[in-house]
Protein backbone atom coordinates (compact mmCIF):
# COMPACT_ATOMS: atom_id res chain seq x y z
CA UNK A 1 0.00 0.00 0.00
CA UNK A 2 1.18 3.50 -0.80
CA UNK A 3 0.86 5.78 2.22
CA UNK A 4 0.69 8.75 -0.16
CA UNK A 5 -2.80 7.63 -1.15
CA UNK A 6 -4.07 8.26 2.39
CA UNK A 7 -5.60 11.55 3.55
CA UNK A 8 -6.56 12.82 6.97
CA UNK A 9 -10.07 13.61 8.09
CA UNK A 10 -9.39 15.69 11.20
CA UNK A 11 -5.60 15.52 11.25
CA UNK A 12 -4.31 14.83 14.79
CA UNK A 13 -1.98 17.26 16.52
CA UNK A 14 0.58 14.55 17.26
CA UNK A 15 1.37 11.75 14.82
CA UNK A 16 4.02 10.22 12.58
CA UNK A 17 3.36 8.40 9.31
CA UNK A 18 5.65 6.56 6.94
CA UNK A 19 5.34 3.58 4.65
CA UNK A 20 5.93 1.02 7.41
CA UNK A 21 4.34 2.51 10.53
CA UNK A 22 1.77 5.09 11.58
CA UNK A 23 1.57 6.41 15.14
CA UNK A 24 -1.28 8.53 16.46
CA UNK A 25 -1.31 10.14 19.91
CA UNK A 26 -4.96 10.61 20.78
CA UNK A 27 -6.48 13.72 22.29
CA UNK A 28 -8.98 13.53 25.16
CA UNK A 29 -12.69 13.66 24.32
CA UNK A 30 -12.37 12.38 20.75
CA UNK A 31 -14.80 9.76 19.46
CA UNK A 32 -17.12 8.49 16.74
CA UNK A 33 -20.71 7.74 17.78
CA UNK A 34 -24.21 8.68 16.60
CA UNK A 35 -27.27 8.94 18.85
CA UNK A 36 -28.27 5.36 19.79
CA UNK A 37 -28.79 4.82 23.54
CA UNK A 38 -26.56 7.71 24.66
CA UNK A 39 -28.48 10.31 22.61
CA UNK A 40 -25.30 12.27 21.87
CA UNK A 41 -23.37 12.73 18.64
CA UNK A 42 -19.56 12.55 18.61
CA UNK A 43 -17.73 13.11 15.35
CA UNK A 44 -14.21 14.33 16.05
CA UNK A 45 -11.86 11.31 15.95
CA UNK A 46 -8.90 11.52 13.55
CA UNK A 47 -9.31 9.25 10.54
CA UNK A 48 -6.60 8.32 7.99
CA UNK A 49 -8.08 6.85 4.82
CA UNK A 50 -7.70 6.16 1.12
CA UNK A 51 -10.42 6.25 -1.54
CA UNK A 52 -11.39 3.45 -3.90
CA UNK A 53 -14.17 2.43 -6.24
CA UNK A 54 -12.94 -1.18 -6.30
CA UNK A 55 -15.92 -3.44 -5.49
CA UNK A 56 -14.01 -6.48 -4.19
CA UNK A 57 -10.94 -6.26 -1.93
CA UNK A 58 -9.57 -6.85 1.57
CA UNK A 59 -7.57 -4.47 3.76
CA UNK A 60 -5.40 -5.80 6.62
CA UNK A 61 -3.68 -3.86 9.40
CA UNK A 62 -2.04 -4.65 12.74
CA UNK A 63 -2.80 -2.39 15.70
CA UNK A 64 -0.70 -2.02 18.85
CA UNK A 65 -2.11 -0.21 21.87
CA UNK A 66 0.27 -0.90 24.74
CA UNK A 67 -0.37 2.54 26.18
CA UNK A 68 -4.18 2.33 26.30
CA UNK A 69 -5.19 2.63 29.95
CA UNK A 70 -8.46 4.51 30.29
CA UNK A 71 -12.08 3.56 29.63
CA UNK A 72 -12.93 3.58 25.90
CA UNK A 73 -9.37 4.23 24.64
CA UNK A 74 -9.46 2.61 21.19
CA UNK A 75 -7.81 2.22 17.79
CA UNK A 76 -8.61 0.15 14.75
CA UNK A 77 -10.04 0.09 11.24
CA UNK A 78 -12.63 2.47 9.87
CA UNK A 79 -14.69 3.19 6.79
CA UNK A 80 -15.81 6.80 7.24
CA UNK A 81 -18.13 8.01 4.47
CA UNK A 82 -19.63 10.99 6.29
CA UNK A 83 -20.63 11.87 9.85
CA UNK A 84 -23.75 9.68 9.74
CA UNK A 85 -22.51 6.72 7.68
CA UNK A 86 -19.45 4.78 8.78
CA UNK A 87 -18.17 1.62 10.44
CA UNK A 88 -15.27 0.89 12.79
CA UNK A 89 -13.70 -2.03 14.65
CA UNK A 90 -11.36 -1.87 17.61
CA UNK A 91 -10.43 -3.00 21.08
CA UNK A 92 -11.84 -0.55 23.63
CA UNK A 93 -10.18 -0.52 27.03
CA UNK A 94 -12.59 -0.95 29.93
CA UNK A 95 -10.59 -1.65 33.13
CA UNK A 96 -7.67 -3.74 34.39
CA UNK A 97 -9.74 -6.94 34.08
CA UNK A 98 -11.23 -6.83 30.56
CA UNK A 99 -11.66 -4.90 27.33
CA UNK A 100 -14.29 -4.83 24.58
CA UNK A 101 -13.34 -6.28 21.20
CA UNK A 102 -16.08 -4.95 19.00
CA UNK A 103 -17.42 -3.06 16.04
CA UNK A 104 -19.82 -0.21 15.34
CA UNK A 105 -21.90 0.20 12.20
CA UNK A 106 -23.61 3.55 11.64
CA UNK A 107 -26.25 3.90 8.93
CA UNK A 108 -28.25 7.10 8.42
CA UNK A 109 -27.20 8.61 11.73
CA UNK A 110 -27.70 5.72 14.17
CA UNK A 111 -24.90 3.58 15.59
CA UNK A 112 -24.90 0.07 16.98
CA UNK A 113 -22.18 -1.60 19.06
CA UNK A 114 -21.47 -5.34 18.99
CA UNK A 115 -18.83 -6.57 21.45
CA UNK A 116 -17.22 -9.49 23.21
CA UNK A 117 -15.06 -9.31 26.34
CA UNK A 118 -11.35 -10.10 26.06
CA UNK A 119 -8.58 -9.96 28.71
CA UNK A 120 -7.13 -6.55 29.55
CA UNK A 121 -3.58 -7.74 28.86
CA UNK A 122 -4.24 -8.09 25.10
CA UNK A 123 -2.30 -5.19 23.58
CA UNK A 124 -2.31 -5.91 19.85
CA UNK A 125 -4.91 -7.00 17.31
CA UNK A 126 -5.03 -7.56 13.55
CA UNK A 127 -8.09 -6.61 11.52
CA UNK A 128 -9.23 -7.55 8.02
CA UNK A 129 -11.85 -5.39 6.33
CA UNK A 130 -13.41 -6.87 3.16
CA UNK A 131 -15.79 -5.47 0.60
CA UNK A 132 -18.20 -7.24 -1.73
CA UNK A 133 -20.04 -4.40 -3.52
CA UNK A 134 -22.12 -2.65 -0.82
CA UNK A 135 -21.73 -5.42 1.79
CA UNK A 136 -18.81 -5.64 4.20
CA UNK A 137 -17.10 -8.12 6.50
CA UNK A 138 -14.90 -7.35 9.51
CA UNK A 139 -12.55 -9.98 10.93
CA UNK A 140 -9.92 -10.02 13.68
CA UNK A 141 -6.81 -12.06 14.43
CA UNK A 142 -4.25 -12.45 17.19
CA UNK A 143 -1.48 -13.50 14.81
CA UNK A 144 -2.30 -12.00 11.40
CA UNK A 145 -2.77 -15.49 9.93
CA UNK A 146 -5.96 -16.97 11.37
CA UNK A 147 -8.88 -14.53 11.18
CA UNK A 148 -12.28 -14.84 12.86
CA UNK A 149 -15.43 -13.11 11.67
CA UNK A 150 -16.68 -10.26 13.86
CA UNK A 151 -19.60 -9.19 11.70
CA UNK A 152 -21.14 -8.88 8.25
CA UNK A 153 -23.05 -5.71 7.47
CA UNK A 154 -24.66 -3.64 4.73
CA UNK A 155 -23.84 0.04 4.29
CA UNK A 156 -26.67 2.08 2.79
CA UNK A 157 -24.20 4.55 1.25
CA UNK A 158 -21.48 1.98 0.59
CA UNK A 159 -22.17 1.08 -3.03
CA UNK A 160 -19.97 3.59 -4.90
CA UNK A 161 -16.63 5.16 -4.09
CA UNK A 162 -15.71 4.66 -0.46
CA UNK A 163 -12.96 5.64 1.96
CA UNK A 164 -11.34 3.22 4.41
CA UNK A 165 -8.34 3.10 6.71
CA UNK A 166 -7.50 3.59 10.39
CA UNK A 167 -8.51 5.69 13.38
CA UNK A 168 -7.70 6.20 17.06
CA UNK A 169 -9.46 8.14 19.81
CA UNK A 170 -9.96 8.63 23.55
CA UNK A 171 -13.59 9.47 24.34
CA UNK A 172 -12.93 10.39 27.96
CA UNK A 173 -10.18 12.40 29.68
CA UNK A 174 -7.15 10.42 28.51
CA UNK A 175 -4.54 10.08 25.79
CA UNK A 176 -2.44 7.21 24.43
CA UNK A 177 -0.23 6.29 21.47
CA UNK A 178 -1.75 3.94 18.87
CA UNK A 179 0.59 2.17 16.45
CA UNK A 180 -0.43 0.74 13.06
CA UNK A 181 1.79 -1.55 10.98
CA UNK A 182 1.63 -4.29 8.33
CA UNK A 183 -1.01 -2.58 6.21
CA UNK A 184 -1.86 -4.60 3.12
CA UNK A 185 -4.41 -4.43 0.32
CA UNK A 186 -5.27 -7.77 -1.32
CA UNK A 187 -7.84 -9.50 -3.44
CA UNK A 188 -11.07 -10.10 -1.55
CA UNK A 189 -10.53 -12.78 1.11
CA UNK A 190 -14.25 -12.79 1.91
CA UNK A 191 -15.36 -15.44 -0.54
CA UNK A 192 -18.69 -15.56 -2.34
CA UNK A 193 -21.39 -17.40 -0.39
CA UNK A 194 -21.41 -21.14 -1.00
CA UNK A 195 -25.00 -22.15 -0.27
CA UNK A 196 -28.50 -20.79 -0.87
CA UNK A 197 -28.68 -18.81 -4.09
CA UNK A 198 -29.85 -15.16 -4.15
CA UNK A 199 -33.59 -14.44 -4.49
Amino acid sequence: MNIKNFKWTREPESYSADQDKIEITTKPHTDLWQRTYYHFQNDNAPVFQMKTDEKFFSFVVKTDFNESHHRFDQCGIVMYLDSENWLKASVEYENDAFQHLGSVVTNNGYSDWATTAIPADVKSMWYRFSRREDDYCIECSNDGIHFSQMRICHMHKGAGEIQFGIYACSPEDSSFKAVFTDMELTECKWLAHNGQQPD
